[in-house]
């Protein structure tokens, strides 16, 4: 025998009270300041300064150099290669 649901439509749709969601973003903020407070009395914040006081990299890193002819002409015989055998990734 099949049940069928015949009350109203709730208004927010899950039945959950709007306090009651509220408190739960409120124990989340709270659970999130808690961890934090317990990590600076742990760790202290020495390793954070020094990561903020780092200086900058003076130098950007350099581009890999463009592949010559000869090197394109390899890999596009080794990719044909192995689609013709098969043995293609």
């Amino acid at each position: 025998m099949g049940l069928t649901w015949t009350g109203d439509p709730q208004p927010n749709g899950n039945g959950e009270h709007p306090v009651v969601a509220l408190l739960a973003v409120v124990a989340i903020l709270l659970a999130i300041l808690l961890i934090t407070w317990a990590r600076v009395e742990v760790h202290g914040t020495a390793d954070l300064e020094s990561a903020l006081a780092e200086p900058r990299a003076e130098h950007a890193p350099v581009a890999p150099a463009a592949p010559t002819k000869e090197q394109r002409d390899v890999d596009e015989a080794v990719t044909s290669s192995r689609f013709a055998t098969g043995f293609s990734p």
